[in-house]
């Protein structure tokens, strides 16, 4: 049951990453006017890190049961929770918990912290 908790977190952490991506490309950065155009581009490549970088933790989230080291998940796991419980917190702080982000970032909290 831990296994598929923390399998459950990685998948939930993949599609927060996948559509923050989305919503960054189709609502953030098609309204905004951002100069120079220098400035856009790496604007909207470091948002797309935290995209990649996200669904960099879901795999390991996922693989964590299949590595066969205790102190692997155990960090693995611990890592994840710090990661995104801060990123839930930020969002919500910001966005004065209108924006749905923190709530699902808090999800895979919950269900990495079940599964550890």
């Amino acid at each position: 049951m831990r296994d598929m908790l923390l399998q459950c977190a990685g998948l939930a952490v993949i599609v927060v990453a996948l559509i923050h991506g989305l919503l960054g490309e189709t609502t953030v950065f098609a309204r905004a006017s951002i100069a120079p155009e220098r400035l856009r581009t790496l604007l909207r490549l470091v948002w797309q890190a935290g995209t990649v970088a996200w669904i960099g933790y879901g795999l390991l989230l996922i693989a964590a049961p299949w590595m066969g080291s205790e102190p692997a998940r155990h960090w693995i796991a611990i890592t994840a929770i710090v990661v995104f419980a801060s990123a839930a917190c930020a969002n919500a702080v910001a966005t004065r918990a209108r924006h749905f982000g923190w709530v699902m970032l808090a999800g895979a909290v919950v269900l990495a912290a079940a599964g550890y």
